[in-house]
């Protein structure tokens, strides 16, 4: 008990002054004045604040949920467009499934490794026979494309690489729909060479190229890259450098691009080929 009155009479000052500070602030927050609307509008303003950034930090731990649907969105309205969109002209149109006309297939894959630092690059993506993938299906990622499927277990697959000495395209310019070959030489990852382009051809740096569609895998009009730069080698035929679209350091996801009618074709072409 004396140990009591000896703190608070030495302590006296300070606990009168706290007390009568709470007073103050209950008389502030209890009446309907000019210092208590102050006072709640800091209490609403620092609540409000604290809400902010604890939703912001939650849409933040969400993204990768939200970068999923997107990605399954977008994978549906490809294939939307794709069965409900085909070029027909007057006489002719594309032979596709019957109750669609549906031509090409669009899944998605994730990348499980990817190397770019080689002579002979390729792509192991997490989808396989189970998933409907094949071999010779194109990969696209969402700039450009990326490969082709060479190889296929029962979950994964692997694509040869744009970045592969032995990948071949059939490239063009997509304002005037001259073509050639796209390949690439084995040095710098961010570029390939576009052959067989004759030199009367007027072409700009910056014009876009292409996809042909000239073959089975890729369709017509896919990204490929913008002209960087060219010159007039020796023969009829300009030595172009393309700049890729996609980016190989960055790759999360793919898409693959599987051709219903290939099958046919190539056996088309084959027997015509053969005889």
């Amino acid at each position: 008990m004396r140990s009591l009155l000896n703190f608070l009479l030495k302590y006296n000052n300070i606990l009168i002054f706290l007390l009568l500070e709470v007073l103050a602030l209950c008389l502030l927050a209890s009446g309907a004045s000019y210092h208590n609307i102050k006072l709640s509008n800091v209490v609403k303003s620092a609540e409000g604040n604290l809400q902010e950034r604890l939703y912001n930090a939650s849409r933040y731990l969400s993204l990768k949920e939200v970068n999923n649907a997107l990605m399954r969105e977008n994978l549906e309205l490809r294939n939307r467009l794709e069965r409900t969109y085909s070029d027909v002209d007057i006489y002719f149109f594309p032979v596709n499934d019957s109750i669609h006309r549906q031509q090409y297939i669009i899944s998605n894959a994730s990348i499980v490794n990817n190397s770019f630092n080689k002579q002979k690059n390729f792509i192991t993506l997490n989808k396989g026979t189970i998933h409907g993938i094949k071999e010779g299906m194109a990969v696209v990622s969402p700039d450009g494309i990326a490969g082709v499927i060479v190889g296929v277990s029962r979950n994964f697959s692997v694509a040869m690489s744009v970045l592969n000495l032995d990948f071949r395209l059939s490239a063009r310019f997509r304002r005037n729909g001259y073509f050639g070959s796209l390949t690439w030489d084995g040095r710098d990852e961010s570029f390939a060479s576009l052959n067989e382009i004759p030199t009367h051809l007027e072409i700009n740096v910056g014009d876009t190229i292409e996809t042909s569609g000239y073959s089975a895998v890729f369709p017509a009009g896919l990204q490929i890259g913008t002209v960087s730069s060219f010159d007039r080698k020796e023969g009829d035929f300009y030595n172009i450098i393309v700049k890729l679209s996609t980016d190989f350091h960055n790759m999360d996801w793919v898409y693959i691009i599987g051709n219903l009618m290939k099958e046919e074709q190539n056996d088309l072409e084959d027997s015509i080929e053969s005889n």
